[in-house]
């Protein structure tokens, strides 16, 4: 772990000295501070001062589930600038599973000892509540024990009021279903105005929160993400986590944070290219320090890479996600170097072993299942 006297008597900043200190003494930094970090802070002391949080948290343990993805549709309402998944119904790699077909999906892995089913696609125009809660029924019905992680905040918003239902009502609905947690996906940036840029006809800032908070009122879990590297700054970045930093401190209800890269392929943003493999960490790093209350920060291995995802071990990341067996295709479609996202249990402990850190099997929840 950091030793403090050290960063206090190497040539930094009176600034990030004060910093340095607050994250030591388990002081919250604030959001100026944080802005500070970003833009003044090197490399090195910022894994430093996150991989110390890291390791008070959750010592080398590093999290990974066995799970898989189910993607009910890609066909979508909505036309964000910054995706590479959408299509119009009929046009060509448009795809609408039926229930039986996602039963199937679930049904191939009978036997296996996967813990997780995570569900998210597009805003299906003609899909509601009810449609996917039967979905849910179905599959908690062939096999009870498996957690159902489903639905982004935006999918929820759509679903949700094409049944006439509040979202309160809409959560304890689905929750009877079968809903286990909601992950994260969604949010983008908070700002209004970026927001409004990137992807202004989806679901609103205050709609995602509102959401993620009845949530965790009614006792379903949630993740939290970010889209970054796109035409975002800084100060979208620190107001986009200090919303959900708000947010836990009235709920508890987020279980990690999952900061997801803008890949360039097949979008309406691929002027923009993308950020570096540094970048990614130093935000790994500002994330993991400023968010002190949501416990896990997550590196999604499909969306950085496996090479990335080992170094994001030493920049106060703690979950890389899990064995996911080529069964998601949002980030494929937008570009990203591997294109069959696929890893057994023995490679995901191989992979955090390369970077000296212990590999702990984990549900949705964060209850250990095997320590490797």
């Amino acid at each position: 772990m950091i030793n403090i006297e050290t960063i206090l008597a190497s040539d930094i900043s009176a600034e990030l000295k004060h910093i340095a200190q607050k994250v030591f003494h388990k002081q919250r930094i604030s959001p100026e501070e944080g802005l500070w970090l970003f833009h003044k802070a090197e490399l090195g002391f910022l894994g430093s001062l996150a991989n110390m949080v890291r390791e008070r948290l959750h010592g080398d343990n590093t999290y990974f589930n066995r799970n898989f993805h189910i993607e009910p549709t890609n066909i979508c309402i909505y036309n964000c600038s910054f995706c590479s998944y959408k299509r119009n119904a009929g046009q060509e790699g448009a795809w609408e599973f039926s229930t039986d077909e996602m039963l199937e999906m679930v049904k191939k892995y009978d036997g296996q000892p996967v813990t997780e089913v995570h569900i998210v696609g597009g805003v299906h125009p003609k899909r509601d509540l009810h449609y996917y809660g039967e979905l849910l029924k179905t599959i908690k019905t062939h096999r009870p024990d498996l957690h159902i992680k489903a639905f982004t905040a935006v999918e929820l918003e759509f679903m949700i009021k094409r049944a006439g239902m509040s979202i309160s009502e809409g959560l304890k609905a689905l929750k009877t279903y079968g809903l286990d947690s909601i992950p994260g996906g969604g949010a983008e940036i908070f700002d209004e105005q970026i927001r409004k840029e990137v992807c202004g006809a989806k679901s609103t800032t205050d709609i995602w929160l509102e959401i993620h908070e009845t949530a965790h009122k009614v006792e379903i879990p949630s993740n939290a993400t970010i889209l970054y590297g796109h035409i975002e700054k800084y100060e979208h970045r620190i107001d986009h986590m200090l919303r959900l930093r708000d947010l836990q401190d009235r709920t508890g209800g987020f279980n990690t944070y999952i900061p997801l890269k803008f890949r360039k392929e097949n979008n309406h943003l691929s002027y923009l290219g993308e950020v570096s493999t540094e970048e990614d960490l130093r935000n790994y790093a500002v994330s993991r320090i400023f968010l002190d209350n949501i416990p896990h920060l997550k590196a999604y291995w499909p969306m950085i890479g496996k090479p990335t995802t080992q170094l994001a071990l030493s920049f106060g990341v703690d979950d890389i996600d899990g064995t996911i067996d080529d069964t998601t295709k949002i980030y494929t479609m937008a570009g990203v170097e591997d294109q069959t996202p696929v890893m057994n249990t023995a490679s995901l402990v191989e992979l955090i072993k390369g970077a000296n850190r212990i590999a702990v099997e984990r549900d949705t929840l964060y209850n250990t299942i095997k320590a490797y």
